[in-house]
């Protein structure tokens, strides 16, 4: 039945338009085509028959269409649904049995199941698997939700990047260790241990790094991530390869003074949600607004999760979702606070929240797993915000380098847009002097699996042929040479005050962050005299110690102690002319050489005649040491220092040995003993 539904509009709209396509169907009614039917466009985009498709795609609102679609209807929902795919980068959520007609929502048992044929052919046909998510009852039957998931293959998966903020003490490290190796903590920081990059955190219980962890889900949404028994630690390469969708948490730190390591990997990290945490007996204390507001100046989705229900008193629960609610809903956000009590709200809240207004609420207990399954379902259900085309010059920022024994050096980050495969080569840079220099991937891996391409929007590490650590910074990039990149060192952005204890005005320094890059800015002028809280001003940049690759409508965040500001780079001015760049670093270069090569001959030259000096040169002023330490003036010598050294120089020349070679060696002699 599925295929042969596949095969017949195939059939059909091949026969009909070759036959109506001699005379056009728009010379008999030129305004009919366009005035009846505003889809009547999308008909046209195939090149069907406009009268036949104005009918048909009317047809398709009705909630019987999937009962039995003739060959054009089975083609219209066909493309509706790649589009939708395509629109949600890899997935989507399909409702059967609900039309947008007017008519009554629901299905009886006979067309549900006809529906439910139609539009598992119909994912047969674009290579996607069908999850059922929910079944509820309406006035005319049933209706049902499904997960519609493009198959990927096995060295492939979706991937969703969900930074984790919050105030100190919220429980962000718990969470992230409840949800990736499926045990409850204990109340005593059980979970969080399996987390900690560094020695100082695991004592303090404070996350001071930027963390990486994921979470796999299968093609059914159940989670696959089965800790070691023995160590307790995640096999990251089993976990991806049996997931068809990988969510990866970012776990950001939670203290004031690592601000700038939170910053950082909310801009350079590429976030596409934001998890909130907050405590619920402690209510909304400390940096949470502060995160919020970050989140909120970076276009980033917002959902709140309050933890530690478990030990919280009622009263004090409801006081603190009374006051997230009155933060959410003021004229700062303008979100639509959801709590999220079952799966239903689930569902509703996560189709409809990549518009960015919604903010779904969960209450969790990492102790008791309280609605703990409501969370990963909705984690499940999200899907990345950004589409990327593979055909672009390909772009990768760096956030991360390392040098790994074995291997040299490899660096991490996310790709941009574009697809970068193995042995390509691509150009990395800025260096200090703005150039970008030619080097090749030796190797690829995605969350320690493998691979052999990476595309626009996944994360990746790159091992490097010939080049040394030292000479690679976070803030770099790597790009295809199609692009002729060029490296900046001042631009122009229309910047926000967020807050400023006073005011700002030119020449003023504060450290800019704009993806991966983190670097002191000063500002060189500006459209108004000068800038207090609330502000908004188009403002001159000039970098303060290397010149950065830089994009227009690029996001910034500009911070110095308290002040706070964001905005968007509107233009690039001085870029760094290559040519002269280069022709200074190859001058550079020959001073070294010359430098070298005199150094060495007059090493050469000192070597034939050095011999017999040394000894005629040292022997009196070791001779002088002696007598002076006998003389007991050791402690003496030790404090004067510099004076000791020069009283001795005079006492040798008085004593008539030849000066020129006792005045090079006594300071050797005093700067050893002292």
């Amino acid at each position: 039945m599925a295929s042969l539904t596949a095969t017949e509009p195939a059939v059909c709209p091949a026969a009909i338009p070759t036959a109506e396509s001699i005379v056009p169907a728009c010379m008999f009614a030129p305004d009919r085509g366009c005035a009846d039917d505003p889809s009547g466009g999308e008909g046209s985009d195939d090149g069907e028959g406009t009268n036949g498709e104005s009918a048909d795609y009317l047809d398709l609102s009705s909630k019987l269409v999937l009962v039995s679609p003739t060959g054009e209807q089975y083609d219209s929902l066909l493309r509706h649904l790649r589009e939708r795919i395509d629109e949600g980068c890899g997935e989507t959520i399909y409702v059967v049995g609900m039309g947008s007609d007017g008519g009554d929502y629901g299905l009886d048992e006979k067309d549900m199941e006809a529906s439910v044929a139609t539009v598992r052919s119909l994912c047969e046909q674009i290579e996607a698997d069908l999850i059922l998510l929910r079944e509820r009852t309406d006035t005319g039957g049933k209706i049902q939700d499904y997960l519609i998931r493009r198959r990927v293959g096995e060295q492939d998966f979706l991937e969703v990047r969900v930074a984790v903020v919050g105030n100190v003490d919220a429980g962000k490290s718990t969470l992230l260790g409840v949800l990736t190796h499926g045990e409850l903590d204990n109340g005593r920081g059980f979970a969080r241990q399996k987390l900690f990059r560094h020695k100082h955190e695991m004592e303090s219980g404070r996350t001071s790094s930027v963390g990486n962890d994921i979470l796999g889900f299968d093609q059914e949404g159940q989670v696959v991530n089965k800790p070691d028994s023995h160590g307790g630690g995640l096999d990251w390469t089993k976990i991806c390869e049996k997931s068809s969708k990988v969510i990866t948490f970012i776990d950001l730190a939670g203290h004031e003074k690592y601000l700038k390591t939170t910053v950082f990997g909310m801009t350079g990290h590429l976030p596409d949600f934001c998890m909130l945490m907050v405590g619920s007996n402690a209510g909304i204390i400390g940096m949470t607004k502060e995160h919020l507001g970050l989140a909120l100046a970076l276009n980033v989705p917002v959902f709140v999760v309050v933890t530690k229900i478990d030990m919280c008193p009622p009263n004090i629960l409801q006081e603190t979702l009374k006051l997230l609610q009155r933060l959410l809903k003021s004229p700062g956000c303008r979100k639509i606070p959801v709590l999220v009590q079952n799966k239903d709200d689930v569902i509703v809240t996560a189709s409809n929240f990549s518009s960015e207004r919604m903010c779904p609420i969960f209450q969790i207990s990492n102790v008791t797993g309280e609605n703990m399954d409501l969370l990963k379902m909705f984690l499940n259900l999200l899907s990345s915000r950004t589409n990327f085309s593979n055909d672009e010059p390909a772009e990768f920022q760096i956030d991360d380098t390392y040098s790994v024994p074995g291997v040299g050096t490899v660096v991490s980050g996310t790709t941009l847009r574009g697809m970068i495969r193995l042995n390509d080569t691509l150009l990395l840079g800025p260096d200090p002097l703005g150039t970008f220099i030619p080097i090749a991937v030796k190797s690829i891996h995605r969350k320690r699996m493998p691979v052999r391409e990476v595309r626009g929007g996944q994360t990746a590490s790159f091992a490097l042929k010939k080049i040394k650590r030292s000479s690679i910074r976070k803030g770099m990039v790597m790009v295809s040479p199609k692009l002729m990149p060029q490296a900046t060192w001042e631009f122009e952005a229309e910047i926000l005050v967020l807050h400023h204890p006073t005011t700002i005005s030119p020449r003023y320094q504060a450290m800019v962050h704009c993806g991966s890059i983190r670097q002191t800015a000063t500002i060189l002028t500006m459209n108004k005299d000068c800038l207090r809280t609330g502000d908004k001003a188009t403002v001159h940049f000039r970098f303060i110690k290397t010149p950065e690759y830089l994009h227009c409508d690029q996001k910034l965040v500009f911070r110095e102690g308290r002040t706070k500001a964001v905005g968007t780079i509107t233009k690039l001015l001085q870029s760094v002319n290559t040519q002269a760049a280069k022709a200074q670093q190859a001058k550079m270069q020959a001073i070294k050489k010359t430098s070298k090569d005199s150094t060495a001959a007059n090493e050469e030259a000192g070597s034939t005649a050095r011999p017999p000096s040394p000894n005629t040169a040292q022997l009196p002023t070791v001779a002088e040491e002696e007598a002076l330490c006998k003389d007991g003036n050791k402690e003496n010598k030790l404090k004067s220092g510099g004076g000791g050294r020069r009283r001795g120089g005079q006492r040798h020349r008085g004593k008539g040995l030849n000066t020129a070679t006792i005045s090079t060696a006594v300071p050797a002699g005093a700067a050893g003993t002292a």
